[in-house]
């Protein structure tokens, strides 16, 4: 009874959050479009949105820790694990702001697709590769734009909690761009929201930022190591949340890291010289 109660007061505010937030970030977005090419701040305005609906539900216990960006206008490729549609809820906390590739079907929902475009953020329809090399180009326009992108490389969410593959896209992109890649592993969201239902259940989660890896100097021939470290650099970090969480060890979590070194895809970086290091944070 009281999960069901939960979840009419969480849907209930849902709603109202994203009815009043389209008008805030319409006028923030009508505001800053002349000067804010890069869409920062309707960005920002419409991460927030998820923060507010955590807030309230009462099922949720989600926290951030990890490395803190110092300069948030410094682009990175930011590339995730994915257990459900709770980790947008979840990486949203994170303190600067990023563009989204996110499934087009979501751009086709009424008022909550209208703030996706608005904020910036990049429909991609996976089957089509013509939508796939779009995508790739919003995501440099993005970085070239001074703001960060993020993406799940094993393109869909996991049934199982299991690392599906990782896809090459956002290798690719950080190795054209020479923007770095900043690993994110975030373990605890299937609990709150599995694949395939739209339920709140209990859940604590965390979201947790990793070194970010350089890849200025790298060519393409740099593509399966680059990717394979990436890789290991989540599972270790997934193996090690999950244990703090009480969760059993995947499968891929106990996968020796040279198995993932010429892992095939296609689409889905140390701190150079000069530039601003990362530093490290508590929980948020």
């Amino acid at each position: 009874m009281y999960t069901r109660l939960a979840n009419a007061w969480t849907w209930t505010f849902t709603v109202l959050v994203v009815v009043v937030g389209f008008f805030v970030i319409s006028i923030v977005f009508l505001v800053t479009a002349p000067f804010d090419p890069g869409r920062y701040a309707a960005g920002r305005w419409f991460r927030r949105l998820s923060v507010a609906q955590v807030a309230v539900n009462p099922l949720w216990r989600f926290e951030t820790r990890g490395v803190r960006i110092r300069d948030p206008r410094r682009p990175y490729v930011a590339v995730s694990n994915h257990e459900s549609y709770a980790d947008i809820f979840l990486i949203s906390h994170l303190p600067w702001e990023m563009k989204w590739l996110a499934k087009a079907s979501l751009f086709r929902i009424p008022v909550f697709g209208w703030m996706m475009r608005m904020a910036g953020d990049i429909p991609i329809r996976r089957t089509e590769r013509g939508s796939r090399r779009n995508a790739i180009d919003a995501c440099r326009d993005r970085l070239n734009k001074r703001v960060s992108v993020m993406i799940f490389p094993e393109g869909t969410r996991s049934a199982d909690g299991a690392l599906l593959p990782f896809k090459d896209g956002a290798f690719i992109l950080a190795l054209e761009s020479g923007a770095p890649i900043l690993p994110i592993a975030v373990v605890g969201t299937s609990q709150g929201m599995a694949k395939g239902t739209f339920q709140f259940r209990r859940a604590r989660a965390i979201c947790e930022v990793l070194e970010p890896i350089e890849t200025a100097g790298m060519d393409r021939e740099a593509l399966p190591q680059l990717k394979a470290r990436v890789r290991a650099t989540i599972i270790a970090a997934r193996a090690r949340l999950r244990a703090e969480l009480g969760l059993p060890p995947t499968d891929s979590d106990e996968t020796p890291d040279d198995e993932f070194a010429v892992a095939p895809d296609e689409p889905s970086a140390s701190t150079p010289a000069g530039a601003a290091p990362a530093e490290r944070a508590g929980d948020a």
